[in-house]
């Protein structure tokens, strides 16, 4: 099997298809570290300044901005170039008062949409597991690898408003019939519709769930393909004006 690189590189043929690169200029890329995303789930820092933001003209001058400070990822600088950006995360330039969710095309390539200051004061976080801890309080184990302590009552699936940098849950948005729901997978990945059926199954099959989209056309997806973004229309903006 051939080798994606070493522990520090990346061969560029092996990144991930959405990485904005082309795979035959350099034989190395940077490879993200260990965090909140995975790699085929991410994009390195580097990258975003590099060769999405366009603030840098290479990876030297990209590094300087990052070590800077210059560079904040859900209100926090980052100053690790390989950290790993993903799904709803939030990056902001101070200086130039830019700010920008990661978002999936429709491609399935991750975006930066740029978004309002105001927009930018929160994020979406997806439940992914829950576990009870000592003392009765709930973990919340989210999509973007953090966890959380919760006295309410939440669901897999259910989706969390986070204040950013402070990290308070303010909001919840079920996994239920009627709310709004983003794609994030599968070949109507970044399509957005009303949640109209959630069918759960009894077999080793996977549950789906039953899209309308604005038009009325429906389809059927899995239910991990599906992040609910708001109940009765979304509370984040989108590409394309949604």
């Amino acid at each position: 099997m051939a080798k994606m690189g070493s522990r520090k590189h990346l061969k560029r043929f092996k990144s991930p298809e959405h990485w904005p690169i082309h795979p035959k200029e350099n034989k190395w890329t940077v490879k993200p570290s260990a965090g909140p995303h995975s790699i085929e789930d991410s994009l390195p820092l580097l990258l975003v300044v590099r060769d999405i933001l366009k603030v840098a003209d290479n990876s030297r001058e990209a590094k300087i901005i990052i070590n800077n400070g210059d560079i904040l990822v859900d209100g926090r600088a980052r100053k690790d170039y390989k950290y790993p950006v993903g799904f709803m995360d939030v990056i902001e330039l101070p200086k130039s008062e830019k700010v920008y969710r990661v978002l999936p095309d429709h491609k399935g390539r991750l975006i930066l949409h740029s978004i309002s200051k105001k927009n930018a004061e929160f994020k979406l976080c997806r439940i992914e597991d829950k576990t009870t801890i000592k003392g009765g309080k709930m973990q919340l184990n989210l999509h973007d690898g953090r966890n959380c302590l919760v006295e309410k009552e939440y669901k897999t699936g259910d989706v969390i408003v986070v204040e950013i940098p402070e990290q308070t849950v303010t909001d919840q948005i079920k996994f239920e019939a009627g709310t709004i729901g983003l794609i994030t997978g599968g070949k109507h990945i970044g399509e957005l519709g009303k949640i109209k059926e959630i069918n759960t199954t009894r077999s080793s099959k996977s549950n789906t769930v039953l899209i309308e989209t604005d038009d009325k056309k429906t389809f059927l997806t899995l239910t991990d393909y599906v992040f609910v973004i708001g109940k009765t229309k979304p509370v984040i903006s989108l590409p394309g004006g949604n």
